[in-house]
């Protein structure tokens, strides 16, 4: 089968979600052009390889030069210290953006995160249209991703998607990840419709597999075609079997343990 005609750039391929997206879709585009600051290992099929920097203007461009989709994995994956999120998610997503822009790149996926939600309570099911509610400095950024990614698309046209990852991993890991899990596979799966899906202006997704415990409604995931195999529901009688007690502060809230450090509000007042 011919490759499906779309040049894609891919940021942070040596992250753990970029690492199996990498692998999952070797061969499948024209183009999957891979941007990172760090070694990348040798190209793949179809693949190039382009280093590049969030802080530098000049390797944004060369690197969204001839791109048609841009799949945003890169910059600081964790909560950290304010100056390193100010500079590599906010400035840097910035930079992102606006190369994206001047190279008059059409469509850009931006992986946000459950943690820009993260201070709504567990026994809560929300949509795609709530505030955030960041539970860290971390999912700060996340919530200004989004709200850059809504800019870019009403001013400029950009065809945005913004996925609020739950936890992407092989399996869930705990009682939580029970209603966030999304299996490496239906990532792929994500990621590829929002690649592939016919045009859209702005949709706001919610990165889960069909977990039984959901806290999140998906209606954009239909409009692309995201329709996930995996349900966390497997693995629950192991979790629950294993489950150790949380805080009062994690336990209550979607963001889990991003919620209690440096909390001192009242956990009563926020509803």
């Amino acid at each position: 089968m011919a490759p499906s005609p779309h040049r894609v750039l891919m940021t942070g391929p040596t992250g753990r979600i970029g690492r199996v997206l990498r692998a999952n879709m070797a061969g499948r585009y024209e183009v999957l052009r891979l941007g990172d600051r760090v070694p990348m290992g040798d190209a793949g099929p179809n693949e190039e390889l382009c280093t590049m920097d969030l802080h530098d203007p000049v390797s944004l461009d060369r690197a969204c030069e001839g791109i048609d989709t841009i799949v945003h994995l890169g910059g600081q994956a964790i909560e950290t210290d304010w100056d390193t999120i100010l500079q590599t998610n906010i400035a840097g997503g910035y930079n992102l953006f606006d190369a994206a822009r001047r190279q008059k790149v059409k469509r850009v996926i931006f992986t946000s995160s459950h943690h820009a939600i993260g201070f709504y309570r567990r026994d809560q099911v929300i949509g795609n249209d709530v505030p955030p509610r960041p539970d860290s400095r971390y999912g700060l950024s996340k919530a200004f991703g989004e709200a850059m990614g809504r800019y870019y698309a009403d001013k400029f046209g950009m065809q945005v998607a913004c996925i609020r990852v739950g936890v992407c991993r092989t399996k869930p890991e705990d009682v939580r990840h029970l209603s966030i899990w999304i299996s490496e596979g239906d990532m792929t799966h994500l990621i590829q419709c929002c690649i592939e899906a016919p045009a859209y202006h702005y949709l706001m997704l919610y990165g889960i597999s069909a977990n039984t415990r959901f806290f999140w409604k998906n209606p954009d995931a239909e409009k692309i075609g995201y329709q996930p195999k995996d349900n966390a529901e497997n693995y629950a009688a192991e979790l629950l079997a294993r489950a150790k007690p949380e805080g009062p502060v994690s336990a209550a809230f979607q963001g889990g343990y991003y919620c209690p450090p440096e909390f001192t509000g009242d956990i009563s007042k926020i509803d």
